[in-house]
């Protein structure tokens, strides 16, 4: 059974198939992309070093959270009140009050649009910046898939030379999909390769037995006796006829990877939560939306480059129906409450000018309510929000109409805001190549930096 299968029926990883989805790092002089691309000129000012995206699968509704319209008629502007923010002249809904007083570190874009009204085809537009080949939910990744930014955050690490333990991309607490049967496309390796796929989960962090198996020496094995079991390995491959292929190549490379993750205990220590104080995981939330946020930042204080914390098992937000109460008594709340101490205890370990710090979703919903008192799907204008990373705070850019259907001003596409996100990082994302499936060079992004967000 492959990852992918494994993970589309959520079953465990084997030890190897664990450590392979971390052994990207082996691969640096042989990914398709890797091998052919010039190396990146990342500039020395850039602050932002790592990126934390908070995505809310199955599209919240931006007119009730970050674009209200109070002054729409009552089957537009819904139930929720509009209330002040710490920056004067911006308001947001009455359901975000931690993020209101928090809006000096928050860029709120809410002219961002795109046109694939489908789960899946709308998650791989926003989180790749690239149009999906047909609008649709029942598609899964493949080896010809454009990589997301995360892919593509990792595969710049390994370029560079990371050579850390802990995955330079990280996806928990489960991958974006709808209903767990169809995984979003461009979430792993894509035209990249399968050395690219990132570290997945696929667990519950707020679980009481929660463990990250398969990172550390089985029971009963000595550091010693493995490194007697490495050596073993080593002359028995030097006594044979090498097989003169790439899966061979990279079968190797994997071992010699999950040999150095095992022995090291980084990794292992990284996603060891009980570390953490019971005061901060009750601060983050004892779910798996708190819990996902407070690894992530164990991660990136540890080296990983992006981590994608999941709000939510697979469509969520997903409010066909009593949107309204929904959004208060089930989905904001746990959603918020992660979202500001992630900020806060960022900026208490002085890691949020080097975090950047993304909340999106697959796009946004309808003005008009629904005779379910639910919002559908609606890519004709949504919400981006951006903090940490050099990015200024205490902004909205962009303006949606009178109903927020759609752009009015400065309208903003998925590729717009991965060009930023990678300018945040140092790079400049139409000058740098990964290489596709056939051949041809890829820039990084299609989209333009939004000058108003960098720093």
């Amino acid at each position: 059974m492959g990852m992918l299968e494994q993970l589309q029926n959520g079953t465990d990883l084997t030890r190897r198939g664990a450590l392979c989805a971390m052994g990207g790092g082996a691969l640096a002089a042989m990914g398709p992309g890797l091998a052919r691309a010039a190396t990146p000129l990342r500039s020395i000012t850039a602050k932002a070093r790592s990126v934390i995206l908070i995505f809310n699968g199955g599209a919240p509704s931006h007119l009730d959270l970050w674009d209200p319209k109070p002054d729409a008629p009552e089957e537009i502007r819904g139930i929720f009140k509009t209330i002040k923010t710490a920056v004067p002249g911006i308001r947001i809904t009455e359901l975000l009050p931690r993020m209101a007083k928090r809006m000096d570190k928050l860029a709120i874009v809410r002219s961002v649009h795109h046109e694939h009204t489908s789960h899946n085809s709308g998650m791989y537009w926003s989180t790749v910046g690239r149009p999906y080949r047909i609008n649709s939910t029942l598609i899964n990744p493949s080896s010809t898939d454009y990589p997301c930014f995360g892919t593509l955050a990792g595969w710049l690490a390994l370029r560079e030379g990371y050579k850390g333990a802990v995955p330079p991309y990280v996806i928990t607490p489960r991958p974006h999909c709808d209903s767990f049967k169809y995984l979003t496309p461009g979430q792993f390796g894509g035209c990249l390769g399968v050395g690219f796929d990132p570290f997945v989960l696929n667990a519950d962090p707020n679980a009481a037995d929660f463990k990250v198996r398969n990172l550390t020496l089985a029971e009963g094995m000595s550091a010693a006796r493995f490194g007697g079991r490495l050596g073993l390995l080593g002359n028995l491959a030097g006594s044979t006829r090498k097989v003169a292929s790439p899966q061979a190549a990279k079968f190797d490379m994997f071992n010699k990877k999950a040999a150095f993750i095992v022995r090291s205990g980084e990794a292992a220590e990284a996603f060891n939560l009980t570390k953490e104080p019971a005061k901060v995981r009750e601060r983050y939330g004892r779910h798996p939306w708190g819990q996902s946020h407070l690894l992530a930042r164990r991660l990136i204080e540890r080296g990983s480059r992006f981590v994608t914390t999941n709000n939510g098992p697979s469509i969520t937000w997903d409010t066909h129906k009593d949107n309204f109460n929904r959004l208060k008594n089930t989905l904001v709340p746990p959603m918020e409450q992660a979202y500001a101490a992630l900020l806060d205890d960022l900026q208490e370990r002085g890691l949020l000018d080097g975090t950047l710090v993304i909340w999106m979703g697959d796009f946004g919903r309808t003005p008009k309510i629904n005779k379910d008192t639910g919002r559908d799907h609606w890519p004709g204008c949504y919400s981006v929000v951006l903090a940490g990373g050099g990015i200024r705070g205490g902004q909205v850019v962009g303006k949606s109409d009178a109903t927020g259907a759609y752009p009015a001003e400065r309208p903003v596409t998925p590729a717009d805001i991965h060009a930023t996100v990678f300018a945040a990082l140092g790079y400049n994302s139409q000058n740098i190549f990964y290489r596709y499936v056939d051949d041809r060079p890829v820039p990084l992004s299609t989209g333009k930096p939004i000058p108003e967000l960098i720093g």
